[in-house]
């Protein structure tokens, strides 16, 4: 019975045995995928590769192999059954982006980009599929680039100082602006103003107001942090250009605001005294037309009424009779005689109405 148990038991310790150096049905197709730990680098306008590989290693000819951005439809280069896909392709890697296939059968692989632009910049997956089983991981690119060399030049005075620019144009990323002293002091307060043009490559512009004449030669630096390369260009201010100062001037300041009051205040009383007399101006003309108006109304209810006879005759006399009295007027070219107010006769010239003799 013993020999019988005992023999049961070392049949089963063989099966396990076996069983435990046979393969896990499905293990031969998992794998890990790994990325560079650290950042690539990479310069404007060069190549760079971004490699990813498997663990544990195994051949990657039949798998699919994907590099995409934030998105999964986002692809930059998509390799499967053993051939480049474009149709899901980002345009803007449109024949810049390649596979490195030289180990590919070791487990490793790498997306080449050509021609490196700053829309490059930033984070990357690479996913390994084989069959249902895929995996994935992450890496980034830094994309940079050392454009001109700054350009320094006097923009003229301002606050008791001169004012300093400095440009430089095909930066990325945005770069560093540091002004210094000749003694190597630095400058703690300017301005800056950056700019993207269409490629996303930087340009700044930076003000500096320089208020100490002994500084002499300013520079000007602009700096690349991620590849530690900086231009450097320096300006001579000359003494004279700095505004002198003395003590009078805040005295001389206070002697213009005064004047510059005294000028507005002349100014405006000027303006007033101008337009009340153009308002009595008017307001005489208007008075006239009206008394002109009035006359004229008169005269044409006189005429109306037959009591005014216009004369022309060059005879030495004219006697006329109208409303049963009769008149006589002295000679003229153009004027009529009228009877006002029964017993007085008036000559109506084109100024007015004058007496005439009777």
């Amino acid at each position: 019975m013993e020999d019988c148990c005992r023999h049961s038991l070392l049949s089963h310790l063989s099966s396990l045995l076996l069983l435990f150096q046979l393969p896990f049905a499905g293990s031969a197709e998992e794998f890990v995928v790994i990325g560079p730990s650290d950042p690539i680098v990479a310069m404007l306008g060069g190549d760079v590769m971004l490699p990813c590989h498997l663990s544990p290693a195994m051949d990657m000819e039949n798998m699919e192999l994907r590099w995409f951005r934030s998105k999964f439809s986002e692809a930059a280069f998509i390799y499967q059954n053993q051939q480049e896909q474009r149709e899901e392709q980002l345009a803007q890697y449109a024949g810049r982006t390649s596979l490195v296939k030289d180990f590919l059968t070791q487990g490793e692989a790498a997306m080449r980009i050509h021609k490196v632009q700053a829309f490059d910049n930033g984070l990357y997956t690479c996913l390994f599929r084989k069959g249902n089983f895929y995996e994935e991981a992450n890496l980034e690119l830094m994309v940079a680039g050392v454009g001109s060399a700054p350009q320094v030049h006097i923009q003229g005075p301002e606050e008791d100082g001169i004012r300093v620019m400095c440009m430089a144009s095909g930066w990325f990323p945005k770069p560093q602006v540091q002004w210094r002293a000749l003694s190597g002091e630095k400058f703690l307060t300017f301005s800056e103003t950056y700019a993207q043009d269409a490629e996303g490559l930087y340009s700044v512009e930076a003000a500096l107001v320089v208020r100490d004449s002994s500084s002499g030669n300013v520079t000007c630096s602009v700096l690349n942090a991620i590849l530690g390369q900086e231009k450097v260009m320096a300006i001579f201010i000359p003494e004279p250009f700095f505004p002198q100062t003395s003590p009078w001037k805040p005295a001389f300041m206070v002697t213009l605001t005064v004047l510059t009051l005294l000028i507005f205040g002349a100014a405006y009383y000027t303006k007033r005294e101008h337009t009340a007399k153009q308002q009595e101006r008017q307001e005489w003309e208007k008075l006239h037309r009206d008394k002109e108006e009035d006359q004229q109304t008169k005269e044409k209810v006189l005429k109306d009424r037959g009591d005014i006879l216009v004369l022309s005759s060059l005879a030495s006399c004219v006697a006329f009779q109208t409303g049963g009295n009769l008149f006589t007027c002295l000679p003229g070219e153009r004027h009529s005689c009228m009877q006002s107010s029964g017993m007085v006769v008036f000559i109506l010239l084109p100024h007015g109405l004058t007496p005439c003799p009777r």
